[in-house]
């Protein structure tokens, strides 16, 4: 089958809603399940660390490797990983294997990392070389916000509802998760297609050995770029400073409500409220790049993230806790498709792209480690409201860097 721009778009938005509902499952227990498992925040913190550690470790490989092999190969492996760490996260009760969950969750992570924007991407400049890329990317940052927003919603249904007695309702949504993930193994298979020779099995050895060469060249052109190395910086502090709405946000509501499964019910609705306010703070994102532009536009995302997240931190009770979390991601969904749509018009060789998406990728997964160690220690040992303060200065701090790369893209 032939494909058109739009046909690409339309399997690269529904492969995009397939990728994030079941994580949309996730959000609303994961902290919560963990936290009724015994975890400290500190020992959390460690947890979403060994994924981090992961991640640090094959995010550039693994980039390479696609840009090598295939970007559907790598997601479907990508798939297969996530189904076992989620399956693993039904029974661990223990630090060491949720140790091995967060490890599985970093090798999916990694791989599935980049391929799928870098394959919309080049088949669309294939196909339309001056395609307006940042529209679909937008369009596609809308339907993370819609997908990840229904499934919250639908977790807390799970919860509430409570349709298998034999099992905590936490873990109701997880079982789910893993189904879904059967699904999008199938919609992968049959929907990515590429335009590019098979990689047989005599031919494996071949394509892997050329990882080693794209990965120096991607690195190398980040370090001789002012725009991506600018973008990768960004990225780190970022990914410091998530874990203050990421992962404090359930904890704070949660010292806030009665229990656990009361803030799972309400995360469920505030999740799904969230998500939308990013699908629509995502389509914004077209009409406000054009007029002020992507530097600018970026700039002030960071500052007023900042602002929301210290909002979650002084709030006394669950309204203004939620308040401010629902307008937190609503400026994260706007945020991604600037960054999103900077870092892919940066690069020019098609045969990097993935590798280059990686590297900004890893040096988020490399500040969410260290922050969720930082930040997670520093709220164990002071308060909860420190930690989440400390994050707010550090999200709004890369704003100048949106300058800086905005003036060296022009």
């Amino acid at each position: 089958m032939t494909l058109d721009a739009r046909s690409v778009l339309k399997r690269f938005l529904l492969l995009r809603g397939l990728r994030w509902f079941p994580t949309g499952l996730l959000i609303p227990v994961l902290v919560l399940l963990l936290l009724e498992r015994g975890l400290t925040l500190g020992q959390i913190g460690l947890v979403f660390a060994a994924q981090g550690l992961m991640v640090l470790v094959l995010e550039l490989p693994t980039g390479g490797l696609a840009d090598a092999i295939g970007r559907r190969p790598v997601l479907l492996i990508a798939t297969v990983f996530e189904v076992a760490a989620v399956g693993l996260l039904i029974v661990a009760d223990t630090l060491p294997l949720l140790a091995v969950v967060a490890g599985l969750q970093g090798i999916y992570r990694a791989l599935e990392s980049g391929p799928l924007d870098s394959w919309y991407v080049d088949t669309v400049q294939a196909l339309e070389p001056d395609a307006d890329i940042e529209r679909g990317l937008s369009l596609g940052g809308v339907v993370i916000g819609i997908a990840i927003g229904a499934g919250s919603l639908f977790s807390s249904l799970l919860v509430a509802v409570h349709p298998i007695s034999d099992i905590d309702p936490l873990v109701t949504p997880l079982v789910a998760v893993v189904a879904l993930r059967a699904v999008e193994f199938g919609a992968i298979a049959r929907l990515l297609t590429e335009h590019r020779a098979q990689v047989v099995s005599g031919d494996w050895r071949a394509a892997v050995s050329e990882v080693p060469a794209i990965v120096g060249g991607a690195v190398a052109l980040v370090r001789a770029s002012r725009v991506l190395l600018s973008l990768v910086l960004v990225d780190f502090l970022w990914g410091f400073g998530m874990m203050a709405f990421e992962v404090f946000t359930p904890a704070k509501l949660g010292t806030v409500v009665d229990g656990a499964d009361r803030a799972a019910a309400l995360l469920g609705p505030t999740s799904t409220g969230a998500w939308l306010v990013a699908a629509g703070g995502a389509a914004l994102i077209p009409l406000l790049s054009r007029r002020w532009g992507p530097g600018p536009t970026g700039a002030t995302l960071r500052v007023a993230q900042g602002l929301t997240v210290l909002g979650i931190a002084i709030a006394a009770g669950p309204v203004g806790v939620i308040v401010a979390y629902v307008f937190t991601m609503g400026v994260n969904g706007a945020a991604n498709p600037v960054h999103e749509g900077m870092l892919h018009r940066a690069v020019a060789d098609p045969g990097m792209r993935t590798t280059v998406v990686s590297a900004n990728s890893l040096t988020a997964q490399t500040g969410g480690m260290l922050g969720g160690i930082a930040l997670g220690t520093l709220a164990d040992v002071t308060t909860l409201t420190t930690g989440i303060v400390v994050g707010a200065i550090i999200l709004a701090a890369p704003a100048p860097l949106y300058v800086l790369a905005g003036r060296g893209s022009k």
